[in-house]
């Protein structure tokens, strides 16, 4: 039985209203979960070894829901476009390049070195269509230490010649065959990745459920984001009554199929219903909603209605991989759409961004995104001593400085199911 503490300025979420710190706090992991948050460590515990990190802040890791892995080398760009142009100029032709295992491995490393040392330590990432290069992503990860879903992308129409799939049978044979290549990974498991509605043909669409049964995977994929986008659905799925209907009809949508849909920015009425009913995710990302003008997502009445939900930082639609700054601007975007469009859907509050940081998207993983007793044991150590002040700040007000400032902070040490990985 392995057992140790770690020491230092402790925050993590209660529930959505209430962030819990302690100063000079201990957090005590055995055999890879978390057994308590102490004061004082208790006596029947004080010999164990601790690692002491001081002033620094330890929060629980943070859960990434929807990241773009292969997008990674063009974060930044294209930002003056919209979703379906955004995507048929810079994003298919990058992830054509991913065919050459030399150029994934190559921009891999460096999407994965950054994650490494960022605060995230779970992620539900999309790769490509291509089999060897979203092995070899996740191999890397499970090297690293880091946990988390990948999944190899299924597109078999309307899909550039180097993206789409030669029918949707072969499109599914390659995905059977990468389940189980990777079937001995531990800390990074498969989740299937139909693009979306337009790139997926109902036929692929039976397949995925076929193996989704079988292999009892969860499925991740985009939901609502676009207002154009929602229009190609109705015309391609006309007896759906809504986006998220189509996904159901193939029985890819939450119930006995662990679900996450990226953005639902502009989700009806039944659509908002089906996701509560089934316990679909849903993964708000606030910064590519507003890079690429798709709009402002009701996260404020998502919460209220009890719905699932975690923060996706969606790159690269979304600029970077810090959960920081979606954190942050979740909260920006709710002040917008507060203001702009719906004056009783009050902004996000710092408390309620960082539970959809880690409790909230760490419950798509079961009991993960918290510092809890019976939680995995993921912590982030992280020194903000470089953010210069000159007055003092409580534990609480150093979290919310950081959120809006963590360019300025420095990951010192992360833990992944109790395993120190930096």
């Amino acid at each position: 039985m392995e057992r140790f503490a770690i020491r230092g300025q402790i925050c993590y979420s209660e529930n959505q209203k209430t962030i819990r710190t302690i100063e000079h706090g201990y957090v005590v992991c055995e055999d890879g979960k978390s057994i308590g948050v102490f004061e004082t460590l208790p006596e029947k515990w004080s010999g164990i070894p601790c690692h002491d990190y001081g002033d620094r802040l330890i929060i629980p890791g943070l859960i990434d829901l929807h990241v773009h892995a292969p997008q990674y080398p063009f974060r930044g760009l294209g930002m003056d476009q919209e979703l379906i142009d955004w995507l048929n100029t810079h994003t298919f032709p990058e992830e054509e390049k991913y065919q050459d295992l030399e150029y994934a491995k190559k921009a891999y490393t460096i999407f994965l070195d950054d994650l490494l040392h960022s605060a995230t330590t779970r992620a539900c990432v999309f790769g490509t269509c291509h089999p060897d290069a979203t092995l070899w992503l996740m191999e890397q990860m499970e090297v690293a230490g880091l946990a988390g879903y990948v999944g190899k992308v299924n597109m078999d129409r309307n899909s550039p010649e180097g993206l789409c799939e030669e029918s949707a049978k072969a499109s599914a044979e390659a995905t059977e065959n990468w389940i189980l290549a990777a079937k001995n990974l531990s800390n990074v498991r498969p989740i299937l990745t139909p693009r979306f509605i337009p790139t997926c043909s109902d036929e692929l669409m039976e397949l995925l459920s076929g193996l989704q049964k079988q292999y009892d995977l969860p499925m991740q994929s985009h939901l609502s984001e676009n207002l154009s986008e929602i229009d190609w659905v109705k015309e391609l799925q006309p007896k759906a009554s809504c986006y998220g209907d189509a996904y159901r009809i193939h029985g890819l949508f939450g119930g006995d199929c662990p679900t996450i849909m990226a953005h639902c920015v502009y989700s009806g009425e039944e659509e908002i219903r089906m996701m509560k009913e089934q316990g679909v995710f849903i993964a708000h990302c606030p910064e590519s909603n507003a890079n690429l003008s798709s709009g402002i997502a009701p996260a404020r009445k998502y919460m209220e209605l009890g719905m699932q939900m975690g923060l996706g930082t969606d790159v690269a639609a979304g600029s970077s991989i810090s959960l920081f700054r979606a954190m942050a601007m979740a909260i920006q975007c709710s002040k917008l759409r507060w203001r702009l469009v719906d004056q009783n859907q009050a902004p996000l509050t710092v408390e309620e961004v960082f539970y959809l940081a880690t409790k909230g998207g760490g419950a798509f993983f079961g009991k993960a995104g918290s510092l809890e007793e019976g939680y995995e044991f993921d912590a982030v150590v992280i020194d903000d001593q470089k953010i210069r002040n000159a007055r003092p700040l409580s534990v609480r007000e150093r979290l919310e400085r950081l959120i809006y400032l963590d360019g300025d902070a420095r990951v010192e040490a992360k833990y992944i199911k109790g395993k120190q990985v930096i």
